[in-house]
């Protein structure tokens, strides 16, 4: 008896989640409670991020709702060949994917129904529409930082500075070969900030740039690479590189907001450049997928559920990661500052994030051409 009536609360949470897409009349009839019992009779979930505080969070969702997870740090390009590969051979392991590489999402995984998008209906009418379809969770940022230590002040404030002489290997920055998301905000730029890259080159030299051959994005990027930044394979070596104590020299850098957390653990002396232009940085967005063949459909949905609240993103807000929930904000000790450069940073807008997939490979063999050590 007990076995049946599970599968009967398990089958009208189905219910209750696909009618998300419904209209207002769902946000009304949803029941957390019947997703939560559903959830309770279906098998373990497993949740793919690249961050290791999913661990964190998965084990905080298991003791709230009795819900067994366990949280698992995959890179985002791994992620997408993990899902890629389980959905075709059938056999989901990662039933919810939080990854932050947009386009990838919606170019290679949403078309081809190896996972489905699920915007809980209480949620609805809190997330912005420009989140929800697919959804995302969060916006993170990727920000310039410089050591404390030695500097008084940003030494930096013009991103075109970072072309000049002066700045010849002096920059440690990720390599776009290796992180989708550097290729994607060059093409970010170009598409929606030309213009204002334009006229930080104008603030710089005292004179117009020609935009008659290429972008001001694409000048820029040519410039920087040729002046050769030291590249790294993760924001915790461009961290060190910038942040560590007693240097006489430290580098320059641009890194994850969530590693200024090292300041604290590390003694890092990290600093955001807050007044740096045209931007002191630029987001991009995680999504929250679930596989389309798990076993555990109501459990993945509660988690989705889960992580759009203060309580269940609260260890990746205190990393300076804003959720797309507006009701939960940055905690005042969040350590990089963020808070006070929000409105300035280069926003990312996913209507061109196929663009971006497309133009993905063309970014980096023009990074790839122009780039010396």
């Amino acid at each position: 008896m007990q076995t049946q009536c599970l599968k009967a609360a398990a089958s009208a949470a189905a219910l209750l989640a696909a009618a998300a897409l419904a209209g207002p009349a769902a946000a009304e009839a949803f029941d957390l409670d019947a997703l939560v019992t559903a959830a309770k009779a279906e098998p373990p979930i497993t949740i793919y991020d690249s961050t290791g505080k999913i661990v964190e969070m998965a084990e905080n969702f298991t003791r709230k709702y009795g819900v067994q997870a366990t949280g698992e740090k995959v890179s985002a390009s791994s992620q997408l060949e993990m899902i890629i590969r389980e959905a075709q051979a059938k056999n989901v392991q990662g039933d919810v994917v939080l990854i932050t590489d947009a386009p990838a999402g919606l170019a290679q995984l949403l078309p081809e129904g190896f996972v489905e998008s699920w915007v809980p209906p209480d949620m609805a009418e809190k997330i912005p529409a420009k989140f929800q379809d697919p959804l995302a969770i969060s916006t993170n940022a990727s920000v310039w930082a410089y050591n404390t230590e030695v500097h008084d002040e940003c030494p930096v404030k013009n991103l075109w500075e970072l072309t000049l002489p002066e700045w010849k290997g002096k920059v440690a920055f990720y390599d776009p070969l290796s992180k989708p998301t550097y290729p994607d905000w060059f093409n970010q730029t170009e598409m929606h900030h030309d213009d204002a890259m334009a006229a930080a080159y104008e603030t710089q030299f005292g004179a117009e740039l020609d935009r008659s051959e290429e972008s001001a994005t694409a000048a820029w990027v040519k410039a920087f690479a040729a002046n050769g930044p030291l590249l790294a394979d993760s924001d915790d070596a461009i961290s060190e590189a910038v942040g560590a104590p007693g240097q006489a020299e430290p580098f320059f850098g641009l890194l994850s907001s969530a590693k200024f957390r090292d300041n604290a653990d590390k003694g890092y002396k990290l600093g955001l450049c807050k007044d740096l232009g045209p931007w002191p940085g630029w987001t991009y967005t995680k999504l929250g997928l679930i596989a389309s063949g798990t076993d555990s459909p109501n459990a993945a949905r509660l988690f989705i559920h889960y992580i759009l609240t203060p309580e269940g993103i609260a260890p990746q807000v205190v990393d300076g990661k804003l959720p797309t929930n507006p009701d939960i904000g940055l905690p005042a000790d969040e350590p990089s500052g963020i808070g006070e450069v929000l409105d300035r940073l280069e926003q990312y807008d996913a209507s061109t994030a196929l663009d971006d997939w497309d133009m993905r490979q063309d970014w980096q063999d023009f990074w790839r051409v122009n780039y010396r050590k």
